[in-house]
């Protein structure tokens, strides 16, 4: 239900930039540092939409990344607790276990 609402929330997000972005096609002049270009405006807000959500996938990626390679680590370490808490179990089911040539004290 939560990624039903975040679609629903990311693309009137999209609705509303791309309105944005239609009401403004005006060109504008855009100051590179090495040389200045008369784009659309339209272009400009759209292509910062765009390189923005590249941003914010890529930060997704690589958490997503994180948290896989956290979980890998951990269920290693769970293994391994599980088996020491194994052995330990039989040693102690063989320790507690009377042995079998032993003669009653009196």
């Amino acid at each position: 239900m939560k990624f039903q609402w975040s679609l629903i929330a990311g693309l009137i997000f999209a609705l509303l930039i791309a309105l944005f972005a239609v009401i403004n096609v005006d060109p504008v002049e855009v100051n590179f540092g090495f040389d200045v270009a008369s784009i659309p405006l339209i272009l400009i807000i759209v292509g910062c939409a765009l390189i923005g959500g590249v941003i914010v996938g890529s930060f997704g990626i690589l958490r997503q990344y994180k948290l896989q390679k956290q979980i890998k680590v951990l269920t290693a370490e769970l293994a391994k607790l599980q088996d020491a808490n194994n052995s330990l179990e039989s040693l102690n089911i063989n320790n507690e276990a009377p042995p079998a040539n032993s003669t009653p004290q009196l």
